[in-house]
Formats: C-alpha cells, structure tokens, sequence
C-alpha cells in the first residue's frame, strides 16, 4: 500500500505554521489542503479534546461565513493527532496567501460568547466543549503567528529523508 503524503513531513522538525499538505486536480480545478499547525508533533502536549472540538465549530463556521473567502472552503477539521487541523480550498494559494485568512479566524474565537452549533440536534458529541480552553489555544496561537509572520519556518514543511532498503524501495517509519 502507498504511504499517504503527509507521513512524508518530518514531523520531529516541523513547527507551528500554516502548510501547504497537497494539491490535487479535479477534472480543470484545484483542490489544496492546507496543515494548520499548532503544536509541534511528540514535543508539545496536544490540544484538549473538547477545545479542540470547539475550535472547529468556531473557526468553520467564521471561515463559512467570511464574505471574501466563503465560496472557497471545503472542509475545515482536526488532525486526529490533535496538534492542528487541515483546511481545503478551492484553487491553490502559497500558504502565505492565507495567513491573514488563518489569523483572523484564530483571532476570532476570542470573540465568541458560545459555541456555534453545540446543541444535541447539531451536534454529535454536544457535551465536549471547551470554550475557554479554546481561547487559549486560538490566542496563544494568533501570538505565535503574529510574532513569526516574517519566518520563512512557518511556512515550509520539512521532509523527510527515507531510507532506501536493498531493492531501493524507500522505508516510511508512520
């Protein structure tokens, strides 16, 4: 079985950012999946569950109803690591494109006196929800943002090398 592209991110270098995951081509369109990073993979304790969850009821429903870039989301959703999430567009964009895009909606769970969509009838899990908590994620991670804007780091996946086994198969360590 192929190993999927993003077990090719070395995940022992990568830090906080936003990343371009992949591009791929639907018929004429592009599809491209951004890594929105927010803690370093096995050296920072990951997100809490119930932030985590409340992060993405927030930040989809901000990025679903921005009127500049609405028509462009496709899916905003955790990483199942829990040390970020992806987001896909329509069309492809240099990470850098969608910096202010990711910012704002980070900074705009600061705003948020409830969760969007947290009620049984929404909701699949509408008791796991931590607002607070997911404030404190978003801030510290609109700091981190704001703080590195002009760090080429947080925009630039580092890759693996692999190792060639006998008959030059590379060896993937997911």
């Amino acid at each position: 079985m192929e190993l999927i592209q993003s077990f090719s991110v070395d995940h022992t270098a990568i830090v906080p950012g936003i990343f371009v995951s992949r591009e791929d081509r639907i018929g004429n369109n592009v599809i491209t999946t951004y890594d929105i990073r927010i803690k370093r993979p096995n050296r920072e304790p990951v997100i809490d569950v119930a932030a985590m969850h409340s992060l993405e009821h927030i930040i989809a429903t901000t990025l679903r109803n921005d009127p500049d870039w609405k028509d462009e989301i496709i899916y905003w959703g955790p990483m199942g690591c829990l040390t970020g999430f992806y987001l896909i567009l329509k069309n492809n964009r240099p990470a850098q494109e969608i910096y202010e895009l990711i910012l704002d909606a980070f900074k705009s769970v600061n705003d948020a006196k409830e969760v969007p969509g947290a009620a049984p009838v929404n909701c699949g899990h509408y008791l796991m929800h931590n607002l607070a908590m997911a404030k404190f994620y978003a801030n510290e991670f609109a700091g981190y943002l704001e703080a590195n804007a002009k760090n080429p780091e947080i925009f630039s996946y580092p890759k693996s090398n692999r190792l060639a086994i006998d008959d030059q198969t590379l060896f993937y360590d997911s």
